[in-house]
């Protein structure tokens, strides 16, 4: 049975993927790690939790010595739009962190999952069906450290044999945790405030088309990576994923059809529709279909129901609304 290390777990991908992890292989077989304390009851207490600083290699070889690690999911970074305005910040904990996380692989000989983003392509890059192999020159240090992440995690495949695979991930849409600071983050924002106040300001156009996922295809596509044949996997590290493509108006449109009197308006933040607009308008990801077989379930009006079915009674009881970090 695995013995699966996250990093990152207080956050809002590696929150909801180490109750999955727990579900799929086991509570006591998923250790989940921060350099915050979880408020979340549920994450604190449905298995291992160890206090761990991935700037500290120390700390990160003796947490995976006293479980015996031998699969890392590493989610801990620093997001777009936060990257913005604390770039050396973003490049010490998404780049130095991912190095200190790569060599205690090495050194255990252990498998190892590193997301990566939307946010590793560019204003040159293709923007229609944009492929798996293409230029990729992003003008963000979000995505800067995304490039060279995957770039270190296929020279650690090829140079010393480390089971290493990625995904370019879209922007996450979910209920259980509110957002981070991403560029995205408008289509989790759009459903909370749907619910609570029946209507939302925008920081993008209304226009701005980009690839989405809803959060429980996410977690199955980590989980099902992690699972897939090595041989078949030609890419590793870096596979084009999505579900869906939206703007903000759509998601808007959809949630009139069960929210009529929801309005928006838009209140453009320069910085953010910056890095928006540098991104593809959708991604080509029949690389990842062909290779392990990927698929994802919901589309924008499955999503749109179930998000404002499952938002609906936590935003409107404030005292059973899960804590987020």
């Amino acid at each position: 049975m695995k013995k699966i290390l996250v990093t990152g777990a207080v956050g809002q991908i590696g929150s909801e993927l180490t109750a999955a992890l727990r579900k799929e292989y086991g509570e006591n077989h998923v250790v989940a790690t921060d350099i915050r304390m979880p408020t979340d009851v549920d994450l604190r207490d449905s298995g291992p939790f160890e206090f761990l600083d991935c700037l500290d290699p120390n700390h990160i070889t003796r947490v995976m010595q006293i479980h015996e690690t031998d699969t890392i999911y590493h989610l801990a970074a620093i997001l777009s739009a936060v990257g913005e305005t604390k770039p050396a910040q973003a490049w010490q904990v998404n780049m130095n962190g991912l190095y200190n996380i790569l060599e205690a692989a090495r050194q255990y000989h252990c498998a190892l999952f590193v997301p990566s983003s939307i946010g590793a392509f560019g204003p040159t890059t293709p923007r229609d069906n944009t492929p798996q192999d293409t230029i990729q020159r992003p003008d963000t240090i979000y995505g800067v450290t995304k490039v060279a992440g995957e770039l270190l995690c296929d020279y650690y495949h090829k140079r010393f044999g480390l089971d290493t695979r990625g995904l370019r991930f879209p922007g996450l849409v979910s209920y259980e945790t509110e957002p981070g600071g991403g560029t995205t983050d408008y289509a989790v924002e759009i459903y909370y405030e749907a619910v609570r106040h029946k209507k939302y300001k925008c920081y993008l156009r209304e226009d701005t088309s980009l690839d989405m996922m809803y959060m429980p295809d996410a977690l199955r596509a980590m989980i099902e990576l992690m699972e897939a044949d090595p041989s078949k996997l030609k890419h590793r590290n870096a596979f084009n994923v999505t579900a869906m493509n939206f703007t903000p108006g759509r998601v808007a449109d959809e949630i009139r059809k069960h929210i009529p009197e929801f309005e928006i308006a838009y209140e453009v933040d320069p910085t953010r529709q910056a890095i928006a607009d540098s991104w593809p308008n959708y991604m080509d990801d029949s690389a990842a279909r062909h290779e392990w077989g990927w698929r994802p379930t919901y589309d924008l009006a499955g999503m749109t129901v179930d998000m404002l079915e499952k938002l609906t009674g936590r935003v409107s009881a404030p005292d059973k609304q899960k804590r987020v970090s």
